[in-house]
Parts: structure tokens; sequence; C-alpha cells
């Protein structure tokens, strides 16, 4: 299936590991060129390197500190004086702390609620009226105007210990449900995507977390987790980032305003 992506242009928030750059890999292996960001300007610099061997395609980067509408603001006008256009808005930023509501101070809440919440916030309103212009001019191969938030199933399904993923991730789904209907009548796709137990190093941290919680060792608490996904494993950060990159793409033109799963079938919500 051709998806449509060829000579599109990606922006991938959180690239330089995990999700992100699977993510972001994917869609230049599409065709995409992209601009990529994270804190880490060293880290980001060599994703961006990698990438770009692989796939032949362009790719900029940049150390974007999310916290700051000023810098989000200054990467978005990088982009666009480097490619004249944006299509693909791939919102996506590390994960909260673990812990119980008793454990959790205000600190902890204000720093989740900026990680989480006004990171996809910020960005989105500094990209959007780049991905505005590339609805109204869609050109040959049609448009592609789209805003995908990487979230969790905790917006599902609560996970234990995930107080403050499992609170403001629900806020995060319900700003991108409203989005999707303001923005439907202009041709822009807003959608989340959820992953479930994928391989990457947040699962370890997890994964790490509920060992010392449940004084087990960190195998029993893999083996727990793998005895509730039904297909028996971790996911692939590349089968998720399929999934993106087809929620990306001309072919997804008629989905918004969901929240796709990709958990190997672990939620039973």
């Amino acid at each position: 299936m051709d998806l449509g992506l060829n000579g599109r242009v990606a922006v991938v928030m959180a690239a330089s590991r995990g999700l992100g750059r699977a993510v972001a890999t994917a869609l230049a292996a599409e065709g995409c060129d992209l601009a990529i960001a994270s804190r880490d300007a060293g880290r980001i610099a060599a994703t961006a390197a990698v990438i770009r061997a692989a796939t032949g395609r362009r790719v900029i980067s940049a150390a974007v500190d999310v916290t700051k509408a000023d810098a989000i603001a200054a990467f978005a006008a990088t982009v666009q004086d480097t490619y004249g256009r944006v299509d693909i808005l791939i919102n996506n930023g590390g994960g909260p702390p673990p812990g119980t509501f008793d454990s959790l101070d205000d600190a902890q809440w204000a720093g989740a609620a900026e990680l989480l919440v006004m990171n996809v916030v910020r960005t989105t309103r500094a990209f959007l009226s780049h991905l505005r212009a590339t609805a109204k001019n869609p050109g040959p191969a049609g448009a592609c105007a789209r805003i995908i938030t990487v979230t969790s199933t905790s917006t599902k399904e609560v996970l234990a210990n995930l107080m403050l993923s499992n609170s403001l991730r629900a806020a995060v789904a319900g700003w991108s449900k409203t989005l999707a209907r303001e923005l439907a009548p202009e041709g822009i796709t807003v959608n989340c995507l959820a992953p479930g137990t994928i391989g990457t190093e947040r699962i370890d941290e997890l994964v790490a977390a509920n060992a010392k919680r449940g004084g087990i060792t960190t195998d029993a608490a893999r083996a727990a987790i793998l005895a509730r996904i039904p297909a028996g494993r971790f996911g692939k950060p590349e089968e998720f980032a399929a999934t993106a990159a087809f929620l990306a793409s001309v072919r997804a033109s008629y989905i918004t305003g969901a929240t796709v799963v990709v958990d190997g079938g672990m939620m039973v919500s």
C-alpha cells in the first residue's frame, strides 16, 4: 500500500530514543523529510545522522525545551524556513515518574502537567498555522495535515502505580478529541496513539519500579506484565511506528478523534 508520504514534512518531538525515534525512522523510510527535537542536543543530532544515513531523507534536528513556548516557536520557524511546509506533527514526550497518590507532592504534579499536557498544547499551537496552510494547499498527492499525540493505554484503563499518567494523559485524550472536532472541517485530523508494553527504556524503568514496589525481582515483575498480554510478548518499537505512519498517511484521512491502541490485546476495556 502506498501511504502517500513521499515528500511530506514530519515533525517528531522527543525523537532521540524510544518510540519517538522509531516513529521518525518509519516516516523517513516512507519518504518523509524530518524535523526532530529533544532536550539533548548531542543525542538528537546523532539520531538525525543515523536516520539520514539509513533513509537518504533530509533530517534537521534541534534541542528544544518544551517547557518554553518561545523555544518551541523558534523551532517551528526553523522548520518552516527549511522546508516551507509542515504536513505531520507527532507530539511526544517522556513519561512522568511512577507513584501513588500519597507519594506525590505538588511539584511532581506540576512537573507532570508541564510534561504531558502543556508540552502538547504549546507544540500544537506553534505548528497549527503551518498545518492549516498545508490543509488549504494539499498539492497533487492530496491533503495530509495530521496531528498525532503519543499517549498511553492508561487513557483506556488505569495502570497501577501510575497516578500521574492515569490522570494527566486522560486530559490529553480529552484535548485531542475536542481539537479533532474543531479542526475536522479544515481537513486536519487529530488522533492519539496509545502504546501498551513496547520494548523501550521506559518499560525497563517501569518494570524496575514495579519490582521495587512489590518487593520482587525484575524478572518476576517482567513476567507479571507478560502474563497480562494475550500476544505473549512485548511489542516492538517498529510495530508501534508502523501504526503511526499509517495514521499520518493519506490513507487515514477519515480517522480523526480516535485513540488507537497498540498493546497486543492487553487492555480489557
